[in-house]
């Protein structure tokens, strides 16, 4: 069952990100690591941010969660993480089309670049990734990251999105 997550499931929230998040240890810039992956203030600033998550419940248990951010002209989907012990089961793909039936406006994914695995699951979902210069522009407009984080990141978007909306000429 797929249901809003609420206060009450932060600390179970934690516990699936930081999980998850194992497999960019090694992978992302060493500077952009850390343990935890995610802290529950760094969570509770996501969530004071306008991010509403959502879960996959399993026998009462939180399997994966996916975040949703409306960001005016866009939506974002933030921190999609699935237990490691649950992975390659269609998990992240339920949430994933949960989310999308939630808004008609166009959908933007940001993720690290060398992440490839999360890339190829939402290029495999429908998404593409956006050029360099719409994704250092996006990830500058409607996220709130380091320079480091910026430069070794990739932005994804639906078919909806279209670049002219952002004044990108291609």
């Amino acid at each position: 069952m797929i249901r809003c997550c609420t206060d009450a499931d932060v600390e179970t929230m934690l516990l699936v990100i930081n999980d998850a998040a194992t497999a960019y240890k090694g992978v992302i810039p060493e500077d952009c690591w850390k343990e935890p992956y995610m802290s529950r203030e760094a969570l509770e600033h996501e969530i004071g941010d306008g991010i509403v998550f959502w879960g996959y419940e399993e026998d009462a248990q939180l399997l994966g969660v996916m975040g949703i951010q409306d960001r005016g002209p866009v939506t974002l989907f933030r921190h999609a993480y699935v237990r490691t012990a649950r992975r390659n089961g269609g998990i992240g793909t339920q949430l994933l089309r949960c989310l999308e039936h939630m808004t008609d406006k166009p959908i933007l994914i940001g993720t690290w670049e060398q992440a490839t695995w999360a890339v190829r699951f939402y290029e495999k979902n429908g998404y593409r990734v956006l050029s360099r210069a719409e994704t250092n522009y996006l990830l500058g407009k409607y996220w709130n990251l380091s320079e480091l984080q910026i430069v070794t990141s990739v932005v994804l978007a639906n078919a909806q999105w279209d670049p002219a909306s952002e004044g990108f000429m291609l």
